[in-house]
């Protein structure tokens, strides 16, 4: 999957929206790209490289993922208890990366605005 496929179906879910928050503090080094869902992020990932994206997971799930995935591994910049980063286009099929993302969507979606 490329960074515009990935992007356009993260935009596909209702009443999602992005931005890219974090540029004052990187410097220029690197942009990164967050998508929300009642102004709460559920993913994100270097627009620059595209190397790994930063997902919310069901805490219950990222053992047997990370044991399952060469692709999911420790987030970039998250608590480990609650996100993953999974490399696009590595052993994860992309309908499986898509159905991650819905997750993430679906998990901060429905906390309290």
């Amino acid at each position: 999957m490329n960074i515009e496929d990935f992007r356009n179906f993260c935009l596909s879910l209702p009443d999602v929206t992005e931005a890219t928050p974090f540029e004052k503090f990187s410097k220029g080094k690197f942009t990164i790209l967050v998508f929300y869902v009642n102004r709460h992020m559920f993913c994100y990932f270097n627009i620059d490289d595209f190397e790994n994206i930063t997902i919310k997971c069901d805490a219950s799930k990222i053992a047997e993922l990370k044991e399952r995935y060469q692709a999911v591994s420790e987030p970039f910049n998250g608590d480990r208890r609650y996100w993953i980063s999974v490399k696009p286009n590595d052993d994860l099929p992309d309908d499986n990366l898509k159905e991650l993302v819905r997750q993430s969507y679906e998990i901060v979606k429905s906390k309290k605005k």
